[in-house]
Order: C-alpha cells, then sequence, then structure tokens
C-alpha cells in the first residue's frame, strides 16, 4: 500500500512539473494559506506595521520629553504610550518577525517540503491579525489603554479599566499563537530533516529557533497564568495579588519575570542563529566552534530559567537570594561571551567582504556586546538598587533589543532576500540604511546611560530641568531613526520586491547550506525529493 502510494506521488509530481494548480490565488491565497513561505511573508509583514505602530508610539513618547513641563499630554496618556510601545513591540514586532525568518528558512535550511502542521501554521499567524486589533483599540475604550508598564505589575493592573481586559485578551491570543508555532517548529526539525541531515549538521539558525521553541513551550504558560490571576483579581473577587485579601503583589512579579526572562532570549536566540549564518559566509571560513556554539545555545536557554529576580532586586528578598541571582546572572554572560568569541575567531583571518548584511551582523555584535556589559552592571545588586528603574535600564535593553534583535532581523533580511523576492536589493540604499540606523540608534540610546546615572526616573512624562540636554539629544535621534526605517521600507524593499537586478541561485559567494541550492525566488513547492545532505 505505501510503496504504490509513494509511486503514485512519485508520478504526480513528475506530471505536473509547474504544480501552479497547487496555489490558491486572490485573496484565498493569504487567508487559506498553508505554504511555509506565504505564511512566512505574512507574518513579516505582520511584524513591520507593528512595528512602525509601535515607533510611532515611541516617538509620542519622546515629544514628550523633548523638553521639560508637559508639553502634549497628560502623565496618564504617556504612561498608555510607554505600556503599548513594549507590549505592542516584543509581542507584535520582535516575536512574530522571527517567527517569520523561522517559516521561511527553516524547511529551506533542513530540505523539509514545508512545515510539519501546515493548517496550524495559518491558524498560529492568523490569531495574531485580531489580537493586535485587539490591544490597539484598547487606547479608544473608557479609560484608554492599560498603563501599568508593559511587565502589568498588580496592583496597578488590578485597578486599570476595561483597556486592560483587552490587553489581557489580546496576550492569551498571542499567546496561544506562539505555542502552535512552537509545536510546528520543533516537529518540523525533528522529523522532517533531509536524509543525512544530523542534528549537528545543522545550521545554526534552526539550532537557536529549536532551542527558542522549546523556551516559548515552558514559558508562554506561566505568563498565561499571570494574566489570567490579574483578570480573576479584577473580576472574579480573587486575592492572588491583594494583601488585604492574604494574597501578594511580589507574587505577581516572581511569576512575570519567570516567563519574562527566558522571553528576552526568545527574542535573542534566533538572532544569534541569523549572526551565526551570516559571519562565516562573509568571512569565507566555517563558523568557528559550531559544537561550542550549539552547547553555549542550550546552556543559555538552560540558565535563563535561575536569573528571573534580577529583576526584582529592590522588592526586600533576603540578601542569600540577591547573591544566587546575582551570580547566576553573572554565570549567563559566560556562554554569550563563548558566542561573540566565536563571531570574531570565525571573522579572523577571513576574507571578509561588507556587504549589507555583513554590516549589520557586525554592528549587531558590536553594539550587542555593550548591551551585554551594562546587563552585567546591572547584575550587581548594590549597582542595581542604585539604577532601578532609571533611563540606563531603557538603555540597556534598547541595546540589546534594538540592536540586538532589531539589527539581527535587518541582516537576515539583507542576506536572505534575494531568495525570497528574486532581486538583488539596491546595496548603495542597504548600507545608507545600516550607517543611518547605527549612527541614529546610538545618538537616541547613548546618552540615556548618563541620564539613569544621574538619576532620571523612566515612566515619567515630566522631569527636572538638569536632564534637558541628554533628552533633546535623544528625541532627535530617534525621529532620525524612525525616518530610516521608513526609507528602509520605501528604498529598499518595496523595490526589491518590485523588481531589479535579478538573483542568482546563490548570491552570496562564501554561503553555504541547502537554501542556495534551489532557484532564486524561491519556487512554490520546495525539496519535494528531499536532498541528500553529504
Amino acid at each position: 500500500m505505501s510503496n504504490t502510494a509513494v509511486d503514485h506521488a512519485h508520478d504526480h509530481s513528475h506530471g505536473h512539473d509547474d504544480h501552479s494548480h497547487d496555489e490558491p490565488h486572490g485573496w484565498r491565497r493569504y487567508l487559506l494559506a498553508t505554504n511555509h513561505k506565504v505564511i512566512g511573508n505574512l507574518y513579516l509583514i505582520f511584524a513591520f506595521t507593528m512595528l512602525m505602530a509601535g515607533g510611532v508610539m515611541a516617538l509620542l513618547i519622546r515629544s514628550e520629553l523633548f523638553q521639560p513641563g508637559l508639553q502634549y499630554m497628560q502623565p496618564e496618556f504617556f504612561n498608555q504610550l510607554t505600556t503599548m510601545h513594549g507590549l505592542v513591540m516584543v509581542f507584535g514586532a520582535i516575536m512574530p518577525a522571527f517567527v517569520g525568518f523561522a517559516n521561511w528558512m527553516i524547511p529551506l535550511q533542513i530540505g523539509a517540503s514545508d512545515m510539519a502542521f501546515a493548517r496550524m501554521n495559518n491558524f498560529s499567524f492568523w490569531l495574531m491579525p485580531p489580537a493586535a486589533i485587539l490591544l490597539m483599540a484598547s487606547f479608544w475604550v473608557p479609560g484608554g489603554a492599560t498603563a501599568a508598564g508593559w511587565t502589568l505589575y498588580a496592583p496597578l493592573s488590578t485597578q486599570m479599566g476595561p483597556g486592560m481586559d483587552m490587553a489581557i485578551f489580546a496576550i492569551h491570543i498571542m499567546g496561544a499563537s506562539s505555542i502552535m508555532g512552537s509545536i510546528n517548529i520543533i516537529t518540523t526539525i525533528l522529523n522532517m530533516r533531509a536524509p543525512g541531515m544530523t542534528l549537528m549538521k545543522m545550521p545554526m539558525f534552526c539550532w537557536t529557533w529549536l532551542i527558542t521553541a522549546y523556551l516559548l513551550i515552558a514559558v508562554m504558560p506561566v505568563l498565561a497564568g499571570a494574566i489570567t490571576m490579574t483578570l480573576t483579581d479584577r473580576h472574579f473577587g480573587t486575592s492572588f495579588f491583594n494583601a488585604a485579601g492574604g494574597g501578594d503583589p511580589v507574587m505577581y512579579q516572581h511569576i512575570f519575570w519567570f516567563f519574562g526572562h527566558p522571553e528576552v532570549y526568545i527574542m535573542i536566540l534566533p538572532a544569534f542563529g541569523i549572526v551565526s549564518q551570516i559571519v562565516p559566509a562573509f568571512a569565507r571560513k566555517p563558523l568557528f566552534g559550531y559544537a561550542s556554539m550549539v552547547y553555549a545555545t542550550s546552556s543559555i536557554a538552560i540558565l535563563s530559567f535561575i536569573v528571573w529576580a534580577h529583576h526584582m532586586f529592590t522588592t526586600g528578598m533576603p540578601v542569600t537570594a540577591q547573591l544566587f541571582f546575582m551570580y547566576a546572572t553573572m554565570l549567563i554572560s559566560v556562554p554569550t561571551g563563548v558566542k561573540v568569541f566565536n563571531w570574531v575567531a570565525t571573522m579572523w583571518k577571513g576574507s571578509m567582504t561588507f556587504e549589507t548584511p555583513m554590516l549589520f551582523a557586525v554592528g549587531f555584535i558590536f553594539v550587542f556586546t555593550m548591551g551585554g556589559f551594562t546587563g552585567l552592571i546591572l547584575a550587581v545588586t548594590p549597582i542595581d538598587i542604585q539604577l532601578q528603574d532609571t533611563y540606563y535600564v531603557v538603555a540597556h535593553f534598547h541595546y540589546v533589543l534594538v540592536a540586538g534583535s532589531l539589527f539581527a532581523l535587518f541582516a537576515g533580511y539583507y542576506y536572505w532576500s534575494p531568495k525570497w523576492t528574486g532581486f538583488m536589493y539596491n546595496e548603495t540604499r542597504g548600507k545608507i540604511h545600516f550607517w543611518g540606523s547605527l549612527i541614529l540608534f546610538n545618538i537616541t540610546f547613548f546618552p540615556m546611560h548618563f541620564l539613569g546615572l544621574a538619576g532620571m526616573p523612566r515612566r515619567y512624562a515630566d522631569y527636572p530641568a538638569q536632564f534637558t540636554d541628554f533628552n533633546m539629544i535623544a528625541t532627535i535621534g530617534a525621529f532620525g531613526f524612525g525616518l530610516m526605517q521608513v526609507y528602509f521600507l520605501l528604498a529598499v524593499v518595496i523595490p526589491c520586491i518590485k523588481g531589479g537586478k535579478a538573483a542568482p541561485a546563490k548570491p552570496w559567494d562564501g554561503a553555504e547550506g541547502l537554501e542556495w541550492t534551489v532557484p532564486s525566488p524561491a519556487p512554490f513547492h520546495t525539496f519535494e525529493e528531499p536532498p541528500v545532505v553529504k
């Protein structure tokens, strides 16, 4: 029976080489999409849209902070913006963008014909737009959006208006999407690799996503638990976080950060994977210490579960707990340092060229390392107690999230977009986008270190006059940085989709991997006969 089925499938694939009949057309092509490439595109378009929405919120925040005093908005609306900016960027922009990359590249890199669960893949994506609409619409309900900070700490989150409930439901839906996407990625990587593609031959991007998917399955239910308890405290008379009823508001922080710390690695491990693909390609050398990179990634994932309370050094925990979380946090910098060492060692004595993907990858390594060092500084408990909730923390996490996750996403876009679109992007415009983004990013966020060291607290709409100059610099940089991303869309992405120089199957001479064996643009169906990996 199975043999006949295989023969029949074999005849079928040779009988219709074009396979155009399998590709839905019109709106069905997107709504009913089961092809990993179409779903990857949908995720990337969604993520970029949310990046723009979150960026507008960031620019409203920076406009208010250009000068001391209240310029444009009341503090309550300012706090709604800071909260929603965080939620939109984390759950709407960075995470879906990496899932878009996973959908596009994992089947191509392991020689699979598609993702394991094609219909579930479609459902995972189509949960995102309703969740995003629910989240964004909360600005227009009575009382406005939630203003409890993106961490949604109780007791603030238990006192907000209906916008808070909308945020809770939106996060639930996005979490369900993440869990289904992760199940799909794990199943695809473990069950659908081409013959000869052992786990230790897999591209680093697949490894980082495999580990990330396990992290997501472990921690998304924890977040769901925290926000569900918040919901029942708000409406059903429970007292999980209400001290008057025997609850504990600090318990919320413990539960949230048990999700929240692995979450920051969920947003950076796929970035490590992208950079680990690009650096060897443009250094024209194999990745230095591949096995150690795999073990370092796994170590980061495991250690990420024992450092959560470094976000809570000022909550009055016992000194033994402070010491434990301080040392555990310092320990996690070791595998991260191994990765940076391996990237630098890969570049050492390589035949390097600096096309846009390599520029963004090297820019990532440089700025992410700076962000890592400020993280190490914040891990030292007595220093952290001084810097808690100041702009130093804001500077630190934007260095790892913007210059980390976002720069790696740009690097990956420039590296793989010839395979996606079939056209080469404009190299000069790519370099303008890189240098503009790098310089303006640093103009925006570097002054925030000084503001934090001087004691300026975050999430305030007003500040004393001595902080004016650095805030003005940061605001000017932020508008420039935002405009660079509009430039990226209008001058790089759209012309590249419309046409240009045709991309060869392998546009980068140092690139290795199965994705470069298929034509550019990658056909609708790839690897119907699995490739054999030597």
